[in-house]
């Protein structure tokens, strides 16, 4: 596996900016020339648009190295070979696409943790909007917090990791629609703190192959470093 972190070329700032002007889906298409391969080869990597002053950059966790360069961008890998303990705690950041999947008269389907959350709410009380609740209606902020916590919380069941919920910062949730028609295609939350480290193998595999869905499109990539925040 490969660990790349993929910057603007030097002095060429302002043409890598307009270059990735797109959203999520072009970035995807982008990120596939970095590794060329025949027709039908499977996505063999995962990726996190970092915003910040000037152009993005992208890390990327792969199994093929990338190129080095491509137009106004330039990569720098090294091999990824993640050296993990049970019981050591890491900093982390993720952007995630947290979902529940309903299976319904054979049909499977996923659906947004805020908005079942949401959802689940308003029922309890009768009502069919969240504008429609007028009194005591809890933060929203603290609704999207709960519901992305408890979904990272089951993650790390089955994932080797346990989160420390007081450090957990949740933040952008954010929905992604298509630009033709509105449609919505999927939803992102960014998630950062602390967590121990519960099954060294089981994590080790998170941070190779990612959590959640829609890794497509920038999600899943689970960014860790040791020391304290």
């Amino acid at each position: 596996m490969y660990f790349s972190l993929i910057t603007a070329a030097d002095g060429h700032g302002l043409a890598a900016a307009h270059e990735r002007a797109g959203g999520p889906y072009a970035d995807h298409q982008w990120l596939w020339r970095w590794f060329p391969a025949e027709a039908g080869t499977r996505r063999d990597f995962l990726f996190r648009r970092q915003e910040g002053e000037g152009p993005p950059r992208f890390y990327v966790v792969s199994e093929r190295a990338p190129l080095p360069g491509l137009g106004a961008w330039e990569a720098r890998t090294r091999p990824y070979e993640p050296q993990l303990e049970q019981g050591e705690v890491l900093q982390f950041e993720l952007r995630a696409n947290p979902t529940v999947r309903h299976d319904r008269s054979g049909k499977s389907s996923r659906h947004d943790v805020v908005m079942e959350a949401k959802k689940k709410l308003l029922a309890e009380r009768g009502l069919q909007r969240w504008a429609d609740w007028k009194e005591d209606r809890p933060v929203l902020h603290g609704v999207v917090h709960d519901a992305c916590a408890r979904w990272l919380e089951r993650r790390g069941e089955t994932g080797g990791f346990a989160v420390e919920r007081d450090s957990l910062l949740v933040e952008a949730h954010e929905q992604h629609r298509e630009k033709w028609d509105g449609a919505l295609r999927f939803t992102s939350v960014d998630l950062a703190g602390r967590l121990t480290v519960t099954d060294p193998v089981a994590f080790g595999q998170v941070l190779l192959r990612g959590l959640g869905q829609a890794k497509a499109f920038g999600c899943g990539l689970v960014l860790v470093r040791r020391g304290a925040a």
